[in-house]
């Protein structure tokens, strides 16, 4: 039985890619396949008969980093990417050691051909049974449903575009004799090479679509530049729907973060990037400085930030400890000889906070609460201190709007506790207004 996650009402294949294509070829019976990614979602949500068809569906696989941002939204990590087009070699070559033959059929006329030859060059040994475009309509589908099986095909790709490929696989699955129907899209326009992919780079980390965007820009500025939006939206609401468990977060203060996390990642993209390539030309290192923190009842989780300093800065901690500004756990230094001249100024501004909010969405922390520590800071807190532990981590809160770095050890783990013992919807959005104004300040940043 394969493992699946529930996401936006659908049982989601949560799998490796060979785990997933064994599950769906040495299945017993008949089986349908399809794969789900933003614009699926987005399509779903407006076409009744394409969503009865993807809850219908035996399989279906997440495909693209939309499908990984939503389940992240929700605290879950997928096992792998599925989309189609990657899968297609890995399950041609499984259907080819099982002596398992392929139907092609979709896309237009001579495209389903000439992907054919392709696919068996790539594939030694690989039976494709038959051919057919998918110019057809429903008084003819009887005719290529005939063909289909006659051909004996075990396995048939339907390449005619979402909603209408699986759709149509939900209208005559019980007439196709075929073990497997699956959905696959553009699938047939890559493997023919009429249409390119997107280069390795921005496929590993989850820029196909902007690829796509600059080939097509006329078929895709719809579907991309205003579907992508929608989709961020849509997944938000779901993750309010399904709290993340491990953040022991009320339903209201989940739907807040996510609503408030969300947003500001849309709108502050291009702060995102200029700092992101503000520190990757000014100094060598990561962009992003990750590090142990300790959040919920002493749990450890990674903290992300742009990196303000150079990077042998937690080398030389040790040696500056004696010059801290503060003489309590916390380390601080007001004129800190490890940061860099970008860095200086984006902790000026706490511009090196902003990933933080990609721990909100992902449940590590929580827009208001108290800071995260490090692992030796707990380590040597006091018994009292510990009671800060008991609430989720915030990227602000009462002491960092009452003077951040200006506040003492004490003070801190008093406002944090008052702040545990109060805490509701209406403190949390004044503290997030709070916020803003002693960024603008930039009192107790450093």
């Amino acid at each position: 039985m394969l493992k699946t996650l529930s996401l936006f009402g659908l049982p989601l294949v949560d799998a490796k890619r060979a785990t997933a294509i064994a599950a769906m070829l040495d299945a017993p019976g008949r089986a349908t396949a399809a794969f789900l990614n933003a614009h699926c979602v987005n399509s779903a949500a407006k076409d009744r008969q394409y969503k009865t068809a993807l809850r219908a569906a035996d399989y279906v696989l997440p495909d693209g980093s939309g499908i990984s941002l939503a389940a992240k939204l929700i605290g879950k990590k997928l096992t792998e990417n599925l989309n189609g087009t990657d899968l297609c070699r890995p399950l041609c070559e499984a259907a080819a050691k099982r002596r398992l033959s392929i139907y092609l059929l979709g896309a237009k006329p001579g495209i389903a051909e000439r992907a054919a030859v392709n696919m068996m060059a790539k594939v030694p040994g690989l039976k494709i049974a038959g051919t057919r475009d998918g110019y057809f309509d429903d008084q003819t589908s009887g005719d290529v449903i005939r063909a289909v099986n006659d051909s004996g095909a075990d396995i048939v790709m339907v390449a005619m575009g979402v909603p209408l490929q699986d759709v149509w696989i939900y209208r005559h699955r019980r007439q196709l004799n075929a073990k497997l129907v699956m959905g696959v899209g553009a699938l047939f326009d890559f493997e023919a090479g009429a249409v390119a992919r997107a280069p390795k780079a921005l496929r590993e980390n989850g820029l196909e679509w902007t690829w796509r965007l600059a080939m097509e820009p006329r078929r895709m500025a719809a579907r991309y530049l205003i579907g992508n939006p929608s989709f961020v939206l849509r997944a938000m609401v779901n993750a309010v729907r399904m709290p993340t468990p491990k953040t022991a977060m009320p339903r209201s203060k989940r739907a807040l973060d996510v609503a408030v996390a969300g947003s500001a990642l849309l709108a502050l993209t291009p702060v995102l990037a200029a700092s992101a390539l503000a520190v990757k030309l000014t100094s060598p290192g990561p962009v992003l400085f990750r590090q142990a923190r300790i959040g919920l009842d002493g749990t450890k989780f990674e903290m992300l930030k742009f990196r303000s300093m150079h990077v042998d800065a937690e080398a030389r901690r040790d040696q500056l400890l004696s010059a801290s500004d503060r003489d309590d756990v916390c380390f601080k230094m007001k004129n800190d000889p490890r940061l860099t001249p970008v860095g200086k100024f984006i902790r000026r501004f706490s511009i090196d906070e902003l990933p933080q909010l990609w721990n909100v969405i992902r449940g590590d922390m929580s827009v208001v609460g108290p800071r995260p520590a490090l692992p030796e800071e707990v380590a040597a807190y006091p018994t009292g201190a510990l009671r800060r532990l008991s609430g989720v981590p915030g990227i602000t809160g009462i002491w960092q709007v009452s003077g951040r770095a200006e506040v003492s050890f004490d003070r801190m783990v008093a406002m944090d506790i008052a702040y545990l013992r109060s805490k509701s919807m209406t403190l949390d959005l004044m503290l997030i207004a709070l916020t803003v104004r002693a960024v603008v300040t930039g009192r107790g940043a450093y």
